[in-house]
């Protein structure tokens, strides 16, 4: 079998899934992991999926007619995946936004070389006090042999600059 990666992305709007959905089924491929959002009116996905071998160029093909309805970027998976990163947490992140929030955050976690599974990031209007909040949530993943003290440190002294709550948990 093989394993493709699809990006999406286009004007937003009903049944763009399910025609690719449609494709996908059509060629004996198996949908297995995916990521979904509209943001700012243009839908936005990537899509893991199975494919027989004898099968990927022809979905691939297939997905061709799609385009100027969607942007869909095919990449083939490697067919191994990096086990040295073997430890799991969850960060959330909530504070008065401002500019540069994400860019801070994401320079710890590089120089504690930490990779970002998944994240979710958003901002809202503050009920009470007025301005603008930002929230996030991601699933990162460490190396046995990250100091997850060090990593601690570090985002707690970001968390105090940066005026924000900051929770590590790494009890994934």
């Amino acid at each position: 079998m093989a394993t493709l990666v699809l990006t999406l992305i286009g004007d937003d709007r009903a049944g763009l899934v399910n025609a690719v959905a449609d494709v996908i089924t059509s060629h004996g491929g198996n949908w297995e992991r995916s990521q979904m959002a509209e943001l700012g009116g243009k839908f936005a996905g990537i899509v893991m999926v199975t494919v027989p071998d004898g099968r990927r160029d022809e979905l691939v093909a297939s997905l061709e007619p799609l385009q100027g309805l969607l942007d869909i970027t095919v990449q083939l998976a490697p067919d191994t995946v990096d086990d040295r990163m073997t430890r799991r947490l969850e960060l959330e992140i909530m504070g008065t936004d401002r500019p540069g929030i994400v860019h801070e955050i994401t320079e710890v976690l590089t120089a504690h070389a930490v990779n970002i599974e998944l994240l979710d990031a958003a901002t809202r209007d503050a009920p009470m006090a007025g301005g603008t909040i930002f929230e996030a949530t991601a699933e990162l993943e460490v190396g046995e042999t990250t100091d997850l003290d060090a990593l601690r440190d570090a985002l707690e002294a970001l968390a105090h600059e940066l005026m924000v709550e900051i929770e590590l948990d790494d009890s994934l």
